[in-house]
């Protein structure tokens, strides 16, 4: 049956976030990446996708080195928007205070692109069996590993999924979607696997 493996990656870690909403990489991200490239070498993969930020598109030039000859394309579908403009009754308070920060804009835009996305990513190609790379944000990797445990909507908010932690799932059209690897950072050395988490949080 055909099938599609989907490696989802949130972006590497950011440089000065506090300061500025789109920045590149820190000198920790790039290592990040870098290694996470070294790790994904040889897997044969169709195409990398990432989204139009700076974190997200340098992240995939840096892993796409270590790719030669695998195509990287820019996709809107992969950036960084609200998935779901979920209902807050009845959720914990801290999770109705964050809901609350999104715009207007956001709640009609995000669910929308994030559709989207799992059109165009979350299912089985028509024949063969294709690998692809999607270097994105964390709030897309919630709602996606949501989507694939048919987990309640408002599931996709509290997951952390750490920078440039590898999440696999698999779709194919005899069975449903197969989620293989969660927020997997093996690949890193324990300083570089908490980035993304309160500071007080250890791994």
């Amino acid at each position: 049956m055909p099938s599609r493996l989907l490696y989802l990656v949130r972006h590497a870690e950011q440089d000065r976030p506090e300061e500025e909403a789109d920045t590149g990489l820190s000198a920790r991200g790039r290592r990040q990446a870098t290694m996470l490239g070294e790790r994904l070498r040889g897997i044969g993969f169709a195409a990398v996708h990432h989204g139009p930020a700076r974190r997200a598109a340098e992240t995939a030039a840096l892993v796409a080195a270590a790719l030669p000859g695998v195509p990287v394309h820019e996709d809107d579908r992969a950036g960084d928007h609200m998935p779901h403009d979920t209902d807050p009754a009845g959720l914990p308070e801290r999770y109705a205070a964050f809901l609350a920060g999104f715009t207007e804009r956001d709640r009609l835009d995000g669910p929308r692109v994030t559709a989207e996305a799992v059109a165009r990513f979350a299912t089985a190609p028509a024949e063969g069996d294709v690998r692809e790379l999607v270097i994105t944000h964390n709030f897309l990797v919630a709602w996606l590993v949501r989507h694939a445990l048919e987990a309640p909507v408002h599931r996709w908010i509290g997951p952390i999924h750490l920078n440039c932690g590898l999440t696999v799932i698999r779709y194919s059209t005899d069975v449903p979607p197969t989620l293989i690897a969660l927020n997997d950072v093996a690949h890193l050395p324990p300083d570089l696997r908490a980035t993304g988490l309160p500071a007080d949080y250890r791994i």
